[in-house]
């Protein structure tokens, strides 16, 4: 029998660190003799690399339903020629965003509504569901900090207000499930690793177990 796929997500809000967890929790799971596929939303094919551009200039503004159909669009694409074939064979995907990130901004921050929300959602993702997802948990004022030490060109998310961000987060905060684990995304870049890579190793043990601890 062929071994099933594992999804991982990481969630959070913006500066919140996901794209720096993500090199170095992929570089643990090559150690182990997994080669994981590696994505971002929005991103990873032609069409998602569009709807980025589109939905992050922060000098062309598009409306909240405009938005919520342009992140749609980039997903459903995503899903289907990346992520449910790598997870049909099974590999390991690893994310940086998915459907909760859709959820936390276009129905906390935005205030479009769930009913139209979450169908439409679930019809981008094919029917996927993270098998873990991570949400890296920091405020917006600490996040807007790190990303002005770092000198990022504010996009047209990261520019919203500290209450639209303030919104993000308490949706973020409030999530729970068995497949969910929250991460402080304050620790020094090791532990915060160190805590990723337990929680990977415990939603896959057989996978990769030899590496736990």
């Amino acid at each position: 029998m062929s071994r099933r796929g594992l999804f991982v997500v990481l969630e959070g809000p913006e500066g919140s660190g996901k794209s720096s967890l993500a090199k170095p929790l992929a570089e643990r799971m090559r150690v182990c003799g997994v080669d994981p596929v590696v994505v971002r939303e929005p991103g990873g094919t032609r069409a998602g690399e569009i709807a980025r551009q589109a939905v992050l200039d922060p000098d062309h503004p598009v409306g909240p339903v405009a938005e919520l159909f342009l992140y749609l669009a980039a997903r459903a694409e995503l899903v289907a020629t990346v992520i449910a074939p790598a997870l049909a064979e099974g590999r390991v995907v690893l994310s940086d965003r998915f459907i909760l990130s859709t959820e936390a901004y276009q129905m906390a921050g935005r205030g479009l509504s769930a009913e139209v929300v979450l169908p439409a959602n679930r019809a981008a993702a094919g029917g996927l569901h993270p098998d873990l997802t991570l949400i890296l948990d920091v405020s917006p004022e600490v996040g807007r900090a790190r990303q002005v030490a770092a000198g990022k060109r504010l996009d047209r998310l990261d520019a919203e207000s500290l209450e639209f961000h303030r919104r993000v987060l308490e949706y973020y905060l409030a999530v729970r499930g068995p497949d969910v684990r929250h991460l402080d995304a304050t620790l020094p870049p090791d532990r915060l690793l160190q805590e990723a890579w337990e929680a990977v190793a415990a939603a896959d043990p057989d996978r990769f177990g030899v590496a736990t601890g």
